[in-house]
């Protein structure tokens, strides 16, 4: 039989080892937390896919949805770098390789946050000025949205027979919470300097001004993808495109007739087609992977960071994020 003293020692220690998970758990998920098991990653290295050189064309892997999301263990250790820091190395290793004559950019992306989009391209577009190299762009199944913003890129975009291309447009969330918040029986104050001071908050509705305003920031983004394939697909002009953009996707024999790709084949159709342009049969083709990656063939992926979805998007919810995402997403 417990006596009062046994009882009062096994609620004390049950306490303590309460408090002790506690404070394990709040130490794991810190952001100051730099567990690492393992070793850290390694740096890109140089694999041949096929060909035997010395020349090259420099195959990218553009695959999932277009972030800057460092993809992390649970111990803290980075396994995948954002889209726009990992494109940024790859480029930057680029750059060091006098014999890289083209670059390939396979893409298989329903687009993702705008800044990262704009960012990819502008790197692209960069590099392709400052070495004087084309860039050829083969879709996969899906170039939607910012997908096909960064596709902009191409001297020619080549599409997969059944790929799916367009999207063009521009989408927001901002979750509302004022119903349910009312049905618990709970109020959300808010002390401000202004009244559109909290206009994106979770807790209440848009004014019909906020609304206006919002949407104001919307037809900017939208202003200005409509703009860029208008600069980087010779035939388009500014009221042809904005007659494709309203967001619906064509598939591969549409987008051509509509100026929106230049042809149709696989992937190794479109690398004779760069040797053929650039008079150079001998070219091989490259692409960086990492230690641990295994890439043998043009098919293969690149590891990316996840996706998102409705489940893992911030919808306003997260007192880290500053803003809202915008996004040149297909979210069919």
């Amino acid at each position: 039989m417990l006596t009062a003293k046994t009882f009062k020692m096994m609620k004390i220690t049950r306490c303590i080892k309460y408090l002790l998970l506690s404070l394990l758990a709040a130490f794991l998920s810190s952001s100051c937390a730099t567990i690492q098991l393992g070793p850290s990653m390694k740096p890109l290295e140089e694999v041949v896919l096929q060909g035997e050189g010395p020349d090259k064309i420099l195959l990218i892997d553009v695959r999932g949805v277009i972030n800057n999301q460092i993809d992390r263990a649970f111990t803290g250790a980075t396994t995948a770098l954002g889209m726009v820091e990992w494109i940024r190395e790859v480029i930057a290793k680029a750059e060091k390789d006098k014999d890289i004559k083209a670059l390939l950019i396979k893409v298989n992306s329903p687009g993702g946050t705008v800044t990262a989009s704009d960012i990819i391209l502008h790197e692209l577009l960069l590099y392709k000025k400052n070495h004087a190299i084309p860039i050829y762009v083969h879709v996969m199944d899906l170039a939607a949205s910012g997908g096909y913003y960064i596709a902009l890129a191409g001297n020619e975009i080549v599409a997969h027979p059944t790929s799916l291309i367009g999207s063009i447009g521009v989408i927001a969330f901002k979750v509302n919470l004022e119903n349910l918040m009312g049905k618990i029986g709970v109020d959300w104050e808010v002390v401000k300097s202004g009244d559109k001071k909290d206009f994106m908050s979770p807790f209440r509705s848009f004014t019909e001004e906020e609304r206006m305003l919002f949407q104001e920031t919307i037809d900017n983004f939208h202003n200005r993808f409509v703009s860029v394939i208008a600069e980087n697909r010779p035939g388009l002009d500014i009221d042809d495109v904005r007659a494709l953009a309203d967001g619906r996707v064509y598939d591969s024999k549409q987008a051509m007739g509509l100026n929106l790709i230049d042809s149709i084949g696989y992937v190794s159709d479109t690398v004779e087609r760069i040797k053929l342009k650039l008079e150079n049969s001998a070219l091989q083709v490259i692409t960086y992977q990492r230690e641990g990656d295994y890439k043998s063939n043009l098919y293969s992926l690149s590891p990316q960071p996840p996706a998102f979805n409705l489940i893992n998007l911030n919808l306003g919810l997260n007192p880290n994020v500053l803003s809202p995402y915008f996004l040149y997403l297909w979210m069919p």
